[in-house]
């Protein structure tokens, strides 16, 4: 595991080779960060399962994938390139073959870069994570070497432990979702849960009409507060929670043309 520290955080980033028993054909292999911890107040992140177990469906930290849009030859085929992660058997749920990964490291930085080649797509990949003061930033660069455009679809899950009270977070930009027994819109514009203590996970998918770059206030139970600013206008916006933690998944959407690249990032404040 890489380490990237300045006395007030610690940030954790799994090894795409020495962690590869903790990959499956989910999450992004490199620029997984795995855990936050402050100096003061300890780990700051948790996950599904955390801290009883871990498996690599459910992830800890703050994972991030492309798995939605695999890359297939053919539209049935369930041999697919996932980006980030490798060739993946889509049926048996399971990594065939793991991309490698070129790793540079600095004192505030790491910086991961692969490249993917399959059926006529064809892309480079870097992944940078980068620690600022108390500011942690995830960085992705692609760039469309291939012959076939590459529909992207992906998404941050950072998982936050639970708040001491209901209130769990709010945004930038105006949400709306259907009546739930699990969540509702608190007077003060938090998204609140409802019915806790909860037993098991709960999704929902939030209506919007964003046109500017999502910012993220996220209640926490060790430092009051968690900002998030992410570079892009979320596309497809959930929210998901079980008894050990809550998560939201602000979709970067986009198609790739031939010869043409992208990049995005969110910064997260601790």
């Amino acid at each position: 595991m890489y380490t990237l520290t300045n006395g007030t955080l610690t940030v954790s980033v799994l090894d795409p080779v020495a962690d590869q028993h903790r990959f499956g054909p989910r999450y992004c292999t490199g620029g997984y960060i795995f855990q936050i911890t402050d100096i003061q107040h300890g780990k700051l992140l948790t996950g599904p399962t955390y801290p009883e177990s871990f498996n690599w469906f459910d992830g800890q930290g703050i994972p991030d994938g492309f798995n939605l849009s695999p890359l297939r030859e053919q539209p049935d085929s369930e041999i697919a390139l996932i980006i980030g992660i490798g060739l993946c058997d889509l049926q048996a749920k399971r990594v065939i073959e793991f991309c490698q990964w070129n790793v540079e490291q600095s004192s505030a930085h790491l910086h991961f870069r692969t490249a993917h080649t399959f059926h006529g797509y064809g892309c480079t990949l870097e992944r940078t994570v980068t620690l600022h003061q108390r500011t942690v930033r995830s960085t992705t660069h692609i760039n469309n070497t291939g012959s076939r455009p590459i529909p992207i679809r992906w998404f941050p899950h950072p998982f936050f432990p639970h708040p001491e009270t209901d209130e769990l977070c709010r945004f930038n930009i105006p949400v709306r979702f259907p009546d739930t027994p699990h969540y509702e819109m608190a007077t003060s514009g938090f998204i609140a849960r409802s019915g806790w203590p909860w037993a098991e996970g709960y999704f929902q998918a939030l209506d919007h009409s964003a046109n500017a770059p999502l910012m993220v206030l996220q209640k926490h139970p060790l430092l009051g507060l968690v900002a998030a600013t992410c570079s892009y206008v979320p596309g497809f916006f959930p929210i998901w929670g079980n008894q050990y933690t809550f998560s939201w998944e602000p979709f970067f959407e986009q198609t790739i043309d031939i010869g043409q690249e992208t990049s995005w990032s969110i910064d997260y404040d601790f």
